[in-house]
């Protein structure tokens, strides 16, 4: 930390001797620069507008509940559609930032849910992109792949996405993540434990016959229904939750009174809370903390539980 321009300009040697009165005034300015300057580096004061150095990848201005609630985010988007020939994976639809301004960008892969297509939940890619991330929402192989085949496509469509796409130089290639509803969230987590170089997973109402995911390390955010009849909380959400260790990060969201179908319409609550972990996780922005710890409240939340990542 220096002086201001105007201590340094008071201390600087002059053509005639300076009168004592600013002699006087330089010194008391060097002890109170002296002072603050011990007290900020035992860290009893804060250095006014920098208590902390932006983190290399936060994009956008600092969040606010009302910009993650609106409908779009601070960044423009295009997108572009992903031909069915494609390997790994049924083509898509990539959405992306317009800008390149403030450098690369984060990218996410989203798989829609058993005998579902993109179109399904395709409400999530430009919401998400708004935000500073390139998404590709997928079409998988067949309406009927399982989990286990959905998180390779999810894989396919990233590796795609960094090594072959259009948009690739917008993406930055080690701040990966995956998402899914239903058979696609389910798939979200068997990316996720395979490859634990992912930043983030966000599993929406997600469905697997396995239950246990003690061996995965990718922070994960899961957003259940309470009154979910297809991927009953109890027997998928609730215990996947349990079983992922709380050295990876986690978080549970159950929305309150909400069927399996909820990410197929609008929904402000799941938006909000999953764009906050990818944030978080991605570009490793500790400004969205305060939408993790302690968490969503309101008459849309039935519960919310986490491990409250620590900066």
């Amino acid at each position: 930390m220096t002086p201001t321009n105007r201590e340094y300009t008071d201390v600087q040697p002059h053509t005639s001797t300076p009168a004592p009165t600013r002699t006087r005034s330089a010194l008391l300015g060097f002890a109170r620069f002296a002072v603050a300057a011990t007290l900020v580096a035992i860290g009893l004061v804060a250095v006014p507008g920098a208590a902390r150095a932006a983190g290399p990848y936060e994009r956008g201005p600092n969040p606010t509940s009302a910009i993650l609630e609106a409908s779009r985010g601070p960044f423009a988007t295009s997108s572009q559609n992903v031909s069915s020939l494609v390997s790994g994976f049924g083509g898509g639809v990539i959405y992306y930032p317009t800008s390149t301004s403030e450098g690369t960008f984060g990218a996410v892969a989203i798989s829609p849910g058993f005998t579902a297509a993109w179109s399904s939940i395709s409400w999530l890619g430009p919401r998400i992109a708004s935000h500073g991330f390139v998404v590709i929402g997928i079409e998988t192989n067949t309406i009927y792949d399982q989990p286990a085949s959905r998180g390779e496509q999810l894989l396919a469509a990233l590796d795609y996405l960094v090594e072959e796409s259009s948009v690739r130089t917008r993406i930055d290639s080690t701040r990966l993540a995956v998402a899914g509803h239903s058979m696609g969230g389910g798939g979200s987590l068997e990316a996720a434990r395979t490859r634990p170089s992912l930043q983030a997973a966000v599993p929406l109402a997600p469905w697997n016959g396995t239950k246990s995911w003690s061996t995965l390390r990718v922070p994960t955010l899961i957003i259940g229904a309470e009154s979910d009849t297809i991927a009953p909380v109890s027997s998928h959400s609730v215990p996947f939750y349990n079983s992922i260790p709380a050295s990876a990060e986690k978080a549970y969201l159950e929305l309150n009174a909400a069927s399996h179908f909820f990410p197929q319409t609008t929904n402000t609550p799941t938006a909000k809370q999953a764009v906050a972990w990818l944030k978080r996780f991605v570009d490793d922005d500790t400004r969205y903390e305060q939408f993790l710890c302690p968490g969503p409240t309101g008459s849309a939340i039935e519960e919310y539980r986490n491990t409250c990542p620590s900066a």
